[in-house]
């Protein structure tokens, strides 16, 4: 075997020797600062290096000079190359203490301040991740207050509305037991619209918990929005007569969708009882249907005045009904809070505009293919 060939397997049982060693360093220092880590790495490196020319100058190819001269560059390089790793690992773990206290405060319920140290790009990817998780968790934490609040008013409201008319239904009972009632037959009348009214409270409440509770099962049909939205307008008009307010059909296109007929219809009625009520006497109730791309958009437009823009993102929030009175004019305001869930469950979505005199309530639904 000629020299070069000898030279290169001396060095190499050298080297692996020393890689073995310096692989045992790093398994025992895994658990330890990243730094120390660093320092064995670079001190593998130049030691595999050093081991392979030891081990070629046993087998004596090298002089006793060269050696020498080979073994002082190596140490240089070594002391180097192991002050070097150091630094680094101490500016790595600035970086890691600095990032650490900022996650710190997100954990603590702040918010998370990435830090203003030079970091690695690894832990600055990381800095980005978690700032873009603190602006989650916060908007879920604005979310969850205005749940609940909702949830406070809504208790407040549907306390309220059941206190009044069930002491109303007790003086009745009470009257007609006692039979000082004057006129028996309108109290009668009386007790039935309050019990169809408190029923139908009832029936809301049980409707938006289903929709809360994710228990709405839903039986799609293909049909048309025309369909729909003339049936929703014969079953409204009565009411609308009966405030002298007029319904127009202001362009509704025969469009395909694919929905729950029942559940879909008391959107519409919900959508177009809330406008009737909210808009005066004399005045117009106008519903429209149009394909917008790969979805159908209906929209219902009062005559209400308009809603204050810091409200508009409430509308459709559980319990919301505009108003500070005690005494509403009407509904516990689980209507549009029901419709907004009816819609979602038919992976559509629910938006509300100013428009001039009133409002306009969008309901946009994807299209039957």
């Amino acid at each position: 075997m000629s020299a070069l060939p000898q030279i290169a397997l001396h060095a190499a049982l050298g080297a692996a020797l020393a890689g073995a060693v310096g692989a045992w360093a790093l398994a025992a220092a895994r658990r330890r600062s990243v730094a120390v880590s660093l320092a064995v790495l670079s001190a593998v490196a130049v030691g595999t290096m050093l081991a392979g020319t030891l081990s070629v100058a046993w087998a004596m190819f090298l002089s006793p000079h060269d050696l020498a001269v080979v073994v002082t560059v190596g140490a240089m390089g070594a002391l180097t190359a192991t002050v070097t790793a150091l630094l680094l690992g101490r500016w790595v773990i600035r970086a890691h203490r600095a990032l650490e206290r900022s996650a710190t405060a997100l954990g603590e319920g702040g918010q998370f301040t990435p830090p203003a140290v030079p970091m690695p790009a690894e832990l600055a990817s990381l800095a980005r991740r978690l700032a873009d998780t603190s602006e989650r968790l916060a908007a879920s934490r604005e979310r969850e207050r205005a749940l609940e609040s909702s949830r406070r008013e809504l208790v407040a409201w549907i306390s309220h509305d059941l206190r009044s008319p069930l002491a109303g239904l007790r003086a009745m009972a009470e009257a007609l037991e006692d039979g000082i009632a004057e006129d028996p037959d309108r109290y009668h009348r009386q007790i039935r619209g309050e019990v169809e009214r408190l029923s139908s409270m009832v029936g809301d409440l049980f409707e938006l918990s289903r929709i809360q509770a994710g228990s709405l099962s839903l039986a799609p049909t293909r049909m048309s929005v025309y369909d729909l939205i003339s049936d929703a307008i014969a079953g409204a008009d009565p009411l609308a007569r009966e405030c002298g307010v007029l319904l127009a059909d202001r362009g509704v296109d025969p469009v395909p969708v694919e929905v729950d007929g029942k559940e879909m219809s008391r959107v519409l009625a919900n959508l177009l009882l809330n406008a009737i009520r909210h808009t005066p006497a004399d005045g117009t109730v106008a519903v429209a249907a149009s394909r917008r791309a790969d979805s159908v958009v209906v929209s219902v437009t009062d005559g209400c005045g308009g809603i204050a823009e810091q409200d508009l993102p409430r509308v459709f929030d559980t319990g919301w009904r505009g108003t500070d009175a005690r005494t509403p004019p009407a509904g516990a305001g689980l209507g549009l809070a029901i419709v907004r869930g009816i819609v979602e469950a038919h992976a559509g979505r629910t938006g509300v505009s100013n428009v001039p005199g009133g409002c306009r309530f969008e309901v946009i639904l994807p299209a039957a293919s």
